[in-house]
């Protein structure tokens, strides 16, 4: 069967990103050279070079002059916003997104209530405490602290996408000091009780 090149294309992006994720690369990292993808895919470099084009274009790589090619953190440009126009257009998505969103965040909670000690409450409060405290920071430092890097990806997207419809702020700090005092009491259920009513109110006023 004759591999079509839209078909070819999409294959090499995915190649390239497979071998970013082999040598363990991430944003800022240097990614490997045009000849050098070339070899390692076996691929013309001219195949290379417009899978790289492309890349570039969308944000998720960008091309210092004299240096290389190096991978950009996707929060630092708006493809997240771009897309999110065209995702978020109904309401039932945008329904979907929020549940999503609520319950990675309740799974969240449930998992710090396991697998954390001292130190991690203490990180947390200290973040509540500080200028910089907000929804997202607050779940991302609990995500992070539960060590569970899948979990933290999943997260990063799901909430980038609900950023567009919600507003992020520090007006809740007092409400999560006391989901904070929950879980140290070891009230799980009262906390995600806590959340819930929480999240229902930034759906309500979103």
């Amino acid at each position: 069967m004759t591999t079509t090149p839209t078909k070819m294309y999409l294959e090499i992006v995915k190649k390239i990103r497979s071998i970013i994720v082999e040598d363990g690369l991430s944003s800022g990292d240097k990614i490997p050279s045009e000849r050098e993808l070339s070899d390692r895919l076996n691929v013309g470099r001219s195949s290379v070079r417009e899978a790289l084009r492309a890349l570039e274009l969308l944000g998720l790589i960008e091309t210092r002059r004299g240096e290389g090619t190096f991978i950009k953190d996707f929060k630092e440009h708006h493809l997240v916003e771009l897309l999110g126009t065209f995702i978020l257009e109904q309401d039932k998505t945008k329904t979907d997104l929020l549940e999503t969103k609520m319950e990675i965040e309740k799974t969240c909670i449930q998992l710090f209530a396991k697998k954390a000690g001292a130190k991690e409450f203490t990180l947390l409060k200290e973040l509540i405490e500080s200028s910089e405290f907000s929804r997202t920071n607050f779940f991302k430092q609990m995500v992070t602290l539960i060590d569970n890097s899948l979990m933290l990806r999943i997260w990063n997207i799901v909430n980038s996408y609900a950023l567009i419809i919600t507003k992020d702020n520090r007006i809740e700090s007092d409400l999560f000091k006391s989901l904070i005092q929950m879980l140290e009491a070891k009230n799980s259920n009262e906390a995600i009780l806590l959340y819930e009513k929480h999240f229902a109110q930034i759906v309500a006023s979103k």
